[in-house]
């Protein structure tokens, strides 16, 4: 496997991002080592908040969540997924499969060691993070669950099936317009261009271009065994369960129901519906802030 890593200089001044990076090395099934990189803001003693990031974002789609919950005492974490951000990117779009992204993460998450861990995950990061949930169910005090879910091959929106033909068909990926055109509100030009910072070129993006291929929306698909037997784990998992999904998401819309009825942790807890589009970190930070703040108070 054959690995790119973006100049640290193009992340030198982006806008509202003040956070240091943090490095894991993770190893690859075929030996290849792959550097991961992450945020950890906030007091080490404090408890843990895990925010996961989808495609094509990177841990960025967090800052405004970040300072808030670090100035609250927590301490917060946001990893780069392998092929984004700060982190490693392999040159191949065949290198990249929905097992090794959770067999990445995973073993970065075992390095962390982290407990009573309470979990944000978007789009990607809800396909990757319900995996370790399912993995390490020990390890998770509560999730909150946003524009994301866990397929096992039954189907797709109409939503998803405009983005997938958008993905494959574009010559050049203009990452930071992408997320743009997935928010309620208008990015700036400088929030646009920090979206695009971790890609100088069409070779960086392999796995922005990959990862829609890669949901597993027909039985074909890989992974649907597997994610078959985490909704099995989570069928069971008990702990506080909240869904936020977001009023204007084409791609995820109805798919907060499907949380609220299988997890029992899901049961009776104070489900939103937020105002923004697919990237709703970017919409309403301060709620989504807020929501996690609630949930880790409340079982203290």
């Amino acid at each position: 496997m054959q690995v790119l890593r973006t100049p640290d200089e193009r992340f030198a001044g982006l806008a509202d991002w003040p956070f240091a990076p943090h490095y894991a090395q993770i190893r690859d099934a075929d030996g290849t080592d792959l550097c991961l990189a992450y945020v950890d803001e906030g007091p080490r003693d404090g408890a843990v908040v895990l925010l996961m990031h989808g495609e094509p974002s990177w841990s960025y789609l967090y800052r405004r969540i970040i300072a808030i919950l670090a100035a609250k005492g927590h301490r917060v974490i946001a990893p780069d997924l392998i092929g984004f951000g700060r982190s490693d990117k392999p040159t191949l779009r065949t290198d990249y499969t929905y097992g090794r992204h959770v067999d990445w993460m995973s073993q970065w998450f075992t390095q962390m060691n982290l407990s009573d861990v309470t979990l944000f995950c978007q789009d990607w990061g809800g396909l990757i993070g319900l995996r370790l949930v399912a993995a390490f169910p020990e390890r998770f005090a509560g999730l909150v669950i946003a524009n994301t879910g866990l397929p096992t091959g039954t189907g797709l929106t109409e939503g998803f099936k405009a983005w997938l033909e958008f993905s494959q068909s574009i010559p050049e990926m203009p990452i930071g317009m992408i997320v743009n055109m997935g928010t309620g509100r208008e990015l700036t030009l400088a929030e646009i261009a920090a979206y695009d910072a971790p890609f100088p070129d069409e070779t960086y993006k392999e796995g922005a271009r990959q990862f829609p291929t890669l949901v597993p929306v027909t039985p074909e698909h890989g992974q649907v065994t597997e994610n078959k037997a985490a909704w099995e784990v989570l069928e069971r998992f008990d702990r506080p369960v909240v869904t936020a999904f977001s009023d204007g998401d084409a791609v995820s819309r109805g798919g907060d129901a499907v949380f609220q009825t299988r997890i029992p942790g899901a049961k009776g807890q104070p489900h939103i519906t937020t105002k923004g589009g697919h990237f709703l970190q970017e919409d309403c930070p301060d709620e989504i802030a807020a929501i996690l703040d609630t949930m880790i108070k409340t079982r203290s």
